[in-house]
């Protein structure tokens, strides 16, 4: 319930969050410059880019529509991200910005020292930034994907529970 109200929370920022989750929308250009100065934060343990590799933390590439803690093989992701993943949580627009607001809040247990993004500009630029290093991620696709509440537990999206109910 917990992601589930945060991404309802982050979907309805004006404008820009919103506009990025949009199938046809690009990153604006000065919102991805603005997220490239936020990550500058992150780079000590991050890497994104053609030559990107894992350091303390993985590198980034790709890692919109993935389920966490599955991005990259040969990076040892804590226990509580691996089963994070595996209840269902993916990488969007809204469920990161939300994990970067505090990270220790949004997977207890993680291993990221971060405190997190303090403002909702900054979160919404560095995702914006990473979006443009997952070309491949279409946010149309995660239409229906499952959330998890509050318990851990598998939570359907509404429009998942309307047809089960039909």
């Amino acid at each position: 319930m917990r992601w589930m109200l945060a991404a309802a929370a982050l979907a309805m920022l004006p404008g820009a969050l919103a506009a990025q989750d949009a199938p046809s929308a690009a990153p604006d250009p000065e919102l991805v410059a603005e997220g490239e100065d936020v990550f500058r934060r992150c780079r000590s343990c991050h890497m994104v880019g053609e030559d990107a590799q894992s350091r303390v933390g993985p590198m980034l590439n790709g890692i919109f529509g993935q389920p966490a803690a599955v991005h990259q093989d040969d990076f040892r992701y804590s226990d509580a991200m691996i089963e994070a993943g595996e209840e269902g949580l993916v990488w969007t627009h809204e469920t990161l910005a939300a994990y970067l607001e505090s990270p220790r809040d949004y997977v207890p247990g993680t291993r990221m020292a971060f405190a997190g993004l303090r403002t909702e500009e900054e979160r919404v630029a560095v995702v914006a930034y990473l979006q443009t290093f997952s070309p491949d991620y279409d946010p149309a696709e995660m239409d229906g994907e499952a959330a998890m509440d509050d318990e851990g537990d598998m939570a359907a999206e509404e429009s998942e529970g309307e047809d089960a109910a039909e």
